[in-house]
């Protein structure tokens, strides 16, 4: 018997996973065994399938024959089937009598026959996926199918998020911004979330009229129209969705509000930088799940190596196929303070370091004074080399071929830390 030589197939097209989300579509999978229906429910807590409303069901091919005999099909079906491979085809013809126009079909089988395979994909079978597998194989088969590279692009979400307060995320989060918008030469936009106490606008020298609050509330009026009008230029290739800044009224957020307005300029501008405020809520904890990268910004010392070890590991667990957070150091060299070396800081985290900002109060108090970025105070300051090293990493243009990561530490070392203070 011929095998396949992969869970595609032989010489089957490797589906392409990349950072897309799927659209909003309907799956429904009909599992033999349960084993096969928990793997399926795992791919909810892959980011691509935020938008995804699946569901699973008893019965393999018999059940679906069953369910939809009466009721629409899904856009997508996926069926478990331990039937022969001479048998499979048969039964799956009869499911073809009940199937909408449209429904796409993976079949999850338990025998590797590349004949088998080729048979259902010249019969209308989208995918042949052979049993065992992991989440990632199923969630690539569905991005091949609804959102593939051909499809519009989408931009690049970056969110930056301090593991303490004050540990300057935003100034970060905005000198990085720019260094992206300036060497990339395409359109920027940086989303202030912090209600209350936003920095775009004072470090941009900006006072604009609307901003993100606007469109949070504006909910189900908003449109891509609406959002470009409550979105204002800060400088060449920047804009801003600034925070009101003022406590004139409470931001409280369910979950998902800052959902569409994310969806909405991913489709206008290829590059949108998150400056999310130090909190620990529902809103935040979705927000961060759905990024293409986060960015943890921290200082040398223990409070913020604590913080950052609760971030890294609860931001690990629940984007488990999605990169890890990075790291970037700021008023590392603060005089007097006992400070927490940049490797070791790191390495007992589990997380790379992309950037170290050297504290130069100097420098940034006048930056912040003016209004103004870094490199158009200091334009031949290194620091700036940092923020490009920065920008680079999270647009992906730079992924070294071997990264830092020392894990020589771990958790180990940080409760010794802990103890020691």
């Amino acid at each position: 018997m011929s095998e396949l030589k992969s869970n595609q197939g032989e010489q089957a097209p490797q589906a392409s996973s990349g950072t897309r989300l799927l659209p909003r579509i309907t799956v429904q999978a009909f599992c033999e065994k349960s084993q096969t229906a928990q793997l399926v429910e795992s791919t909810l807590s892959d980011r691509r399938m935020a938008k995804v409303a699946l569901t699973t069901h008893n019965g393999g091919l018999e059940g679906a024959i069953e369910t939809y005999r009466a009721n629409p099909t899904p856009n997508l079906l996926m069926i478990e089937t331990t039937l022969p491979p001479e048998q499979i085809p048969d039964a799956l013809e009869q499911l073809a009598e009940f199937c909408d126009p449209g429904t796409k079909v993976i079949v999850l089988g338990h025998v590797n026959d590349v004949v088998l395979y080729r048979h259902l994909i010249r019969t209308g079978v989208s995918e042949y996926i052979v049993l065992p597998t992991e989440a990632d194989t199923f969630v690539s088969a569905i991005v091949e199918l609804f959102a593939s590279q051909d499809a519009e692009p989408i931009g690049r979400t970056i969110g930056f998020v301090s593991a303490k307060g004050g540990s300057g995320s935003s100034t970060i989060a905005h000198n990085s911004a720019w260094a992206a918008a300036q060497s990339l030469q395409q359109q920027v936009l940086i989303v202030d979330m912090d209600m209350a106490y936003g920095t775009a606008g004072l470090n941009f020298n900006q006072d604009p009229p609307y901003g993100i609050a606007d469109a949070v509330f504006a909910k189900e009026k908003l449109d891509t129209v609406m959002l470009d009008r409550l979105i204002s230029k800060a400088a060449s290739n920047i804009n801003l969705l600034a925070a009101p800044g003022t406590l004139e009224q409470v931001y409280d957020f369910d979950e998902g509000d800052f959902e569409q307005i994310i969806e909405l300029v991913q489709t206008t501008i290829p590059l949108i930088v998150l400056d999310i405020p130090h909190l620990w809520c529902g809103w935040v904890r979705r927000t961060l799940s759905t990024l293409d990268e986060i960015v943890i910004v921290a200082e040398p010392d223990l409070a913020n190596l604590r913080n950052a070890k609760s971030m890294v590991d609860t931001i690990k667990s629940m984007r488990p196929n999605e990169p890890d957070p990075l790291l970037v150091l700021n008023r590392v060299g603060l005089p007097k303070r006992p400070e927490i070396a940049s490797a070791e800081f790191a390495s007992a985290i589990e997380c790379t370091l992309v950037g170290e900002i050297l504290f130069d109060a100097a420098l940034f108090g006048t930056a912040a004074n003016n209004g103004q970025m870094i490199a158009e105070v200091s334009s031949g300051n290194k620091v700036n080399e940092a923020f490009l090293k920065i920008s680079d990493r999270v647009t992906g243009r730079s992924r070294p071929e071997s990264e830092a990561r020392a894990r020589g530490i771990g958790l180990t070392s940080l409760m010794n830390m802990l103890k020691r203070a």
